[in-house]
């Protein structure tokens, strides 16, 4: 998707570093074919899937189900899409905190398509099947499109400080070249912090069900369904997830409060509120994000413990896409005028 002319900024190799990694991932999950779960210890038999159970209830239900979240993808599509072509074809957005923007709704739509097609698949699927590379292949860019997501929301903070604390060297510090670093930088951090625990999961023996209790491929469910228990593997998981959610979700606290530090030493009211209007639509997307994450990950177990992982997962990868768009172009006036002259309103 080229979303950014040649003069503005190169980034077309994005959506190619993705197709390249779904490459990579997708010939080393070949093994799949040689992979057996097995039903007892005793008794093997090859398989090709697992079950994902995603939202149990009545045929009726997963149709409106089908017919809801067609609806919600849809209309996030179509949200981001208007950014991406507003930032396009707007000069006035073509600086670092709205290119930064751009790909940020690119990499959405990435996000939200590594899960609702499936989940819609499987709305209407008697079996709930998904294969094993299928399987390993959504959990692999889940992750990895989630950590790309707190890296942009880390170089946007950056970019916010730098704009707010350093706005006389701001042009000479975030320059294109800079900028485009930036953002290839979290494309590959945010693809490669999975690869190998993925590629040794993927590789191991399962037992028992292979029931998934979720409507993706979660690394929990998922482990717990191994023949051998890998505390090693499991431990890497455990560190790996949330290790980059939380660094980075420190980055930002810090940049925010080094960025309300400046806006409290500045003398006039006005001034003080045009300088949090710039950061009024990237706090409220952390928020979102970050929220939900942080309940994920920093609740105590509960009793329904799939269910909130089933919620709290739907709201971070389904919904906050959907509201971004929304967000960004109700709090921004520059972005509010390019939309509407996209739309022709």
């Amino acid at each position: 998707m080229h979303f950014l002319s040649q003069n503005d900024l190169n980034i077309n190799l994005i959506p190619h570093l993705c197709l390249h990694c779904h490459s990579v991932i997708a010939g080393a999950f070949t093994i799949h074919g040689h992979m057996k779960i097995f039903n007892s210890p005793s008794n093997s038999s090859t398989f090709t899937g697992f079950i994902l159970l995603g939202f149990p209830c009545p045929r009726e239900g997963q149709i409106l189900l089908f017919v809801l979240f067609t609806v919600v993808y849809l209309l996030t599509l179509m949200g981001n899409v208007s950014i991406i072509c507003a930032v396009h074809w707007d000069q006035r957005l073509h600086a670092p905190m709205y290119i930064l923007l751009a790909n940020f709704s690119f990499l959405e739509i990435c996000y939200v398509t590594s899960t609702v097609p499936s989940m819609l698949a499987n709305f209407l699927s008697d079996t709930k099947i998904i294969s094993f590379s299928g399987c390993f292949l959504q959990f692999y860019f889940f992750f990895s499109l989630g950590s790309t997501e707190c890296f942009f929301l880390a170089v946007m903070a950056f970019d916010r400080y730098l704009a707010i604390c350093r706005p006389l060297r701001y042009p000479t510090i975030m320059t294109r070249r800079l900028c485009t670093n930036l953002v290839v930088n979290c494309w590959v951090l945010g693809f490669i912090w999975f690869l190998i625990p993925i590629v040794n999961i993927s590789q191991m023996s399962f037992c028992g069900s292979r029931i998934i209790d979720h409507f993706v491929c979660d690394p929990a469910p998922l482990l717990t369904l191994t023949c051998k228990k890998g505390p090693v593997i499991e431990l890497v998981f455990s560190v790996l997830s949330p290790l980059p959610v939380f660094m980075l979700f420190l980055f930002i606290v810090g940049s925010y409060a080094l960025v309300m530090r400046a806006v409290l030493r500045v003398p006039s009211a006005a001034g003080r509120r045009k300088a949090l209007s710039t950061c009024g639509s990237h706090l409220a997307v952390v928020s979102l994000f970050y929220g939900s994450v942080l309940v994920m990950y920093g609740s105590p177990p509960s009793k329904n413990e799939a269910g909130k992982q089933k919620t709290v997962t739907l709201f971070y990868s389904v919904v906050t896409p959907l509201l971004n768009p929304v967000i960004y172009s109700l709090r921004n006036k520059d972005m509010k005028k390019a939309l509407k002259k996209f739309w022709g309103t």
